[in-house]
């Protein structure tokens, strides 16, 4: 195994090129609302690829081909899934959010409930994204340390270091831009990994089918089975379709680049086009995943994520070795400019905004959402270096992995219902979500510690925890008896 001076070079480049670029784009930035939304002036097809850039971190890259390694090609059933949440977001939450300027995917809360709701949601938006993707990014160095020998420490460093620098000083506009580029870039790495793959198994294509179907590893569809099974047809078409209307329909990291559409049209079709490329990606690193076991199936591995990583060192020419670790690095980058220039956007207009009487301001907000990007970046990057200090697998690592899976129906229910009641007010809505999450957390962790069965898959915890979520809230305004039209129209009375 070795990492070559080309392979350095060319990783170098990458770095400096994409953050030199990055910060050029925020050159000309005015307001908060060029710096959060781009000015709402990002055409739709970049937004679509910031969108699938975003929901690829360096864990797909590395995982996906793992499960195909291990298992089979059952994960196109969940993408399918993700295509219908989308084309649900699309209809039912987006028009929504382009009723009036709408800054953040929570300022809507407010319009339907009140100020507190939406301050409530933004919270655990950012708790849940913070424990996320600070664990991301330290699963993000595990791969990088064993092809570049880097320490944690230092990988970690260097993903958020040079992410942190454009997205301070370009904003949502050099995030999505660069987004689009590592996009393409780690595309280029999962299609440069199959092509070597191709030339090395002998018998090319025919070799790695033949290789892979004694053991069933083309298979797709899995009928049999029931809701604790991750591989059920229906759980990766309806788990996977509520769990991708939430991640893309109420979580602050993707409304945002669809909030930077230039109309609802744009954003539809931006949101669904991305369910689209989902499909076709998870289906090139299947594939890979599929050929490496036809390249590796005699060699043992400690654990099947070193399959990937191994491969990568051992077969690609060098300078395409560089050029596939600077995808992951893309990967990885793209979710954490994401997360950072979100993660300020909440704070600062959600919450900085209104309790500092500032809110119209925006150069001021502008200034105080860098601050902000910095804050967050402190915290995403010290969290990753301390997850290092876990083994993975520890239930400190499984949660902040899993966390969102337990907030995502909360939130989800909270916007459902909204649209779906006309009765329930701000109370209702919190006390709804609370509910929600705190019961899908504790059936989380009756099942992680075996007190009870897996009886429930956590790709159905988002269908789950919004259908707990629109029943307590409908429950509660009709035991209270509120009725959040008939206040509003009170209220725009007294005015």
């Amino acid at each position: 195994m070795s990492f070559t001076p080309l392979d350095l070079v060319v990783l170098f480049a990458y770095l400096i090129g994409v953050t030199a670029w990055g910060i050029w784009l925020g050159r000309r930035q005015k307001d908060a609302r060029d710096y959060f939304l781009a000015d709402r002036g990002i055409p739709w097809w970049a937004v679509c690829f910031s969108v699938v850039a975003t929901e690829t971190s360096a864990l797909t890259f590395i995982s996906v081909p793992a499960t195909a390694y291990t298992s089979d090609l059952w994960m196109v059933q969940l993408t399918v899934g993700y295509l219908i949440g989308r084309v649900l977001v699309a209809v039912v939450l987006l028009p929504g959010y382009f009723r009036g300027e709408l800054a953040t995917a929570y300022a809507l809360l407010e319009k339907r409930f009140g100020l507190n709701t939406r301050r409530f949601t933004s919270v655990i938006f950012m708790v849940t994204r913070a424990f996320a993707d600070s664990v991301r990014i330290f699963a993000t160095a595990i791969p990088i340390k064993l092809i570049t020998g880097l320490p944690y420490w230092q990988a970690i460093a260097l993903t958020g270091l040079v992410t942190v620098l454009y997205t301070y000083y370009g904003g949502l506009r050099a995030v999505v831009w660069v987004d689009v580029i590592q996009m393409f870039l780690y595309i280029f790495g999962g299609l440069a990994a199959l092509y070597v793959l191709l030339q090395v198994v002998p018998g090319g294509w025919d070799g790695i089918v033949a290789a892979a179907a004694p053991d069933d590893k083309l298979r797709i569809l899995h009928l049999d089975g029931g809701f604790g099974d991750t591989r059920w047809w229906l759980t990766g078409l309806v788990g996977g379709a509520f769990l991708s209307m939430a991640s893309h329909g109420v979580d602050h990291i993707i409304v945002q680049r669809l909030l930077a559409s230039p109309s609802l049209r744009d954003a539809r079709k931006a949101v669904v086009t991305s369910g689209l490329i989902i499909i076709g990606q998870f289906a090139l690193f299947l594939v890979v995943g599929v050929g490496l076991f036809a390249y590796y199936r005699e060699r043992q591995f400690a654990a099947p994520d070193e399959v990937f990583p191994a491969f990568i060192m051992e077969a690609l020419p060098t300078g395409i070795t560089g050029l596939v670790i600077a995808a992951i690095l893309a990967a990885a980058m793209s979710t954490v400019a994401g997360s950072l220039n979100s993660l300020a956007s909440a704070t600062t207009l959600d919450l900085y905004g209104p309790l500092s009487g500032r809110a119209h301001d925006q150069e001021h907000l502008m200034k105080m959402g860098k601050l902000f990007t910095l804050m967050w970046a402190l915290i995403l990057i010290g969290g990753a270096i301390l997850f290092q200090f876990a083994q993975q697998g520890t239930p400190v690592v499984v949660i902040a992995l899993q966390i969102a899976s337990f907030t995502y129906g909360g939130l989800l229910g909270g916007f459902l219902l909204g649209v779906l009641s006309k009765r329930a007010d701000q109370t209702d809505a919190i006390l709804a979500m609370s509910v929600a999450i705190v019961a899908m957390a504790l059936l989380w962790a009756l099942q992680q510690f075996r007190v009870i069965p897996h009886v429930v898959d956590t790709l159905w915890f988002a269908l789950i925890g919004s259908s707990i979520t629109l029943a307590v809230g409908t429950l509660s305004s009709r035991i209270r008896g509120s009725n959040a039209a008939a206040l509003a129209a009170e209220e725009a009375r007294a005015r």
